[in-house]
């Protein structure tokens, strides 16, 4: 699809920027009756709100221009995968360069990173049948054992230089769990020995549970993300993370909630605040003073080539306002029990059309730009008590002509 590149503001973040500022600082956390518990949130992680690019600077020869991009738009974060399966190809073999290069990068950028722990590799897990990203996504090791150690060698030889750290993505799915069924007490004991590794090595490194594929499914092939959480919850995953990892694609528009679905004869699931109705399962669980990252938000533009998406994709126009109208719904209203708040993606160089990551990116494999990307980059930010306001896309500070200084 050809991309636009956009140069106008909206006139909503003019308005948000000059006129509605104390609106926003105020947070919904000091009103009475809040169903989301904000003010239970103290000494949270991250600073609410934490702004991050999901990234992919493994063997990427765009890699200083992403973080460069990262910067210049005022987010702090990348989030970034260390597949084991790079480090660790073999039991005995350990490949650290590519893993070092991307450390020292994002430190002479000022970026933070998020650092997710997965892609185990196909000797760890022998007994499981298939080719890896055509079976399946991602398989649990035979032996859990191996997977702590891993997270430990990663914490220990990055102690300090990296800000979080996820642990496996999407297990609530078949196939980001080896073709086997989800089974969140499976999960619960990969996550503790990864922690319990981690917090050995970089006790100050903060642990983030995997982001949840919100899906309608409740079989062999998915758990429902509710019901999967409310699992976790069960086994007793919450001592072993410091905050609890989310999902929230772009199902609809950002004003239509879960209520509204419900309403509608559709899955609650289906909507982007999805994440209240996790919320409120951290509530009911005693939990309400844990913070909540989001690890993956985005919309989908329209393609030919994945029918199965058309129902809920969008126009790159519509791509770019309802990334902003997430940001700020989420600075109005989920503050500050929402901390880190990741939007998918800045494209890998080697996708094509044919990949469906390259519709949900707000840039493409070439460096072309869609209109998202410079709404995201202009739009306000809101750092604790402090705000950025919406910029003009020609001032200094958006041409990267001065440096900037990114919520943090």
């Amino acid at each position: 699809m050809k991309a636009t590149r956009g140069i106008a503001l909206r006139a909503s973040l003019t308005v948000l920027a000059l006129g509605v500022l104390g609106g926003v600082i105020g947070w919904q956390r000091w009103q009475p009756g809040d169903p989301f518990r904000a003010e239970a949130v103290q000494d949270a992680p991250f600073t609410s709100l934490t702004y991050a690019y999901h990234v992919f600077l493994w063997w990427n020869p765009q890699a200083t221009t992403h973080l460069e991009w990262t910067r210049q738009g005022n987010f702090s974060h990348v989030k970034q995968i260390f597949a084991w399966e790079d480090i660790q190809p073999g039991e005995d073999l350990w490949l650290w360069e590519r893993a070092d290069e991307i450390l020292a990068m994002s430190e002479e950028m000022g970026v933070e990173l998020v650092i997710r722990l997965s892609d185990a590799p196909g000797w760890a897990h022998p007994e499981i049948p298939g080719v890896k990203d055509e079976d399946y996504h991602d398989a649990p090791p035979t032996d859990l054992t191996l997977f702590g150690t891993y997270c430990g060698e990663v914490a220990s030889r990055y102690a300090g230089r990296i800000d979080a750290y996820q642990v496996w993505n999407e297990p609530n799915l078949e196939r980001e769990w080896g073709n086997q069924p989800p089974n969140a007490a499976d999960y619960v004991a990969l996550l503790a020995e990864c922690s319990e590794a981690i917090r050995a090595a970089d006790p100050a490194a903060t642990i983030i549970s995997a982001g949840l594929s919100p899906t309608g499914n409740d079989d062999a092939m998915a758990r429902r993300d509710d019901l999967y959480l409310q699992d976790m919850y069960n086994a007793g995953f919450q001592q072993y993370v410091d905050v609890v990892g989310v999902h929230a694609p772009g199902f609809s528009d950002v004003e239509y909630g879960p209520d509204d679905a419900e309403r509608d004869g559709q899955g609650r699931w289906a909507t982007f605040r999805r994440v209240e109705d996790l919320r409120k399962i951290m509530i009911a669980n005693d939990d309400a003073a844990t913070q909540m990252a989001i690890l993956e938000m985005g919309w989908t533009v329209a393609d030919e080539t994945h029918p199965e998406y058309s129902w809920f994709a969008v126009t790159p126009e519509k791509q770019a306002e309802q990334l902003v109208k997430a940001h700020e719904y989420i600075a109005e209203n989920w503050r500050p029990w929402v901390g880190l708040v990741t939007t998918i993606y800045l494209a890998d160089p080697n996708w094509t059309e044919a990949d469906e990551q390259y519709y949900f990116a707000v840039t493409l494999p070439s460096l072309a730009t869609r209109q998202a990307y410079f709404d995201l980059q202009n739009m306000a930010k809101y750092c604790g008590d402090r705000v950025i306001p919406a910029r003009d896309p020609g001032s200094p500070e958006a041409l990267g002509l001065v440096p900037t200084d990114p919520c943090d």
